[in-house]
């Protein structure tokens, strides 16, 4: 019998952000949510279904300790809104696509997707755009 040696996928680490990035990426897309217009109870579902009332600590400030999941959410969030502000000139159209119906999505809006509160939605959104604004 004869032994095989099996190489291994190389590994992967998630990015190493401290608790003063994340808590950055926190502020910045509480902004971001309120240029969309996201309700309390959406943003909760959409940064990793934590309660509302979190939420709502958060815009008072009190943020917590972040994860790699969270991290990984609002770094997301934050390449939609790059993408978008390179997609469009004018910032409200950007604001808008979020909650427009897109055949992309099935006629669903992006919001929608994203709704389904995995970060993979939020990743097929971004991935999206980053495909289209590609082309350029």
């Amino acid at each position: 019998m004869q032994l095989v040696a099996i190489k291994s996928a190389p590994v992967v680490s998630a990015p190493n952000f401290s608790n003063e990035e994340v808590q950055a990426m926190q502020r910045a897309v509480i902004r971001l949510f309120d240029h969309w217009g996201i309700t309390d109870a959406q943003a909760a579902t959409l940064v990793g279904d934590i309660a509302a009332r979190t939420y709502q600590r958060w815009k008072q400030g009190e943020y917590g300790r972040g994860n790699v999941d969270l991290a990984a959410r609002l770094s997301n969030f934050i390449g939609i809104h790059k993408a978008l502000r390179l997609l469009y000139t004018e910032a409200e159209r950007g604001y808008r696509w979020i909650k427009a119906s897109n055949r992309a999505f099935g006629d669903r809006s992006p919001l929608e997707v994203m709704l389904g509160g995995q970060l993979t939605d939020l990743m097929r959104v971004r991935r999206y755009l980053d495909s289209y604004r590609g082309a350029w």
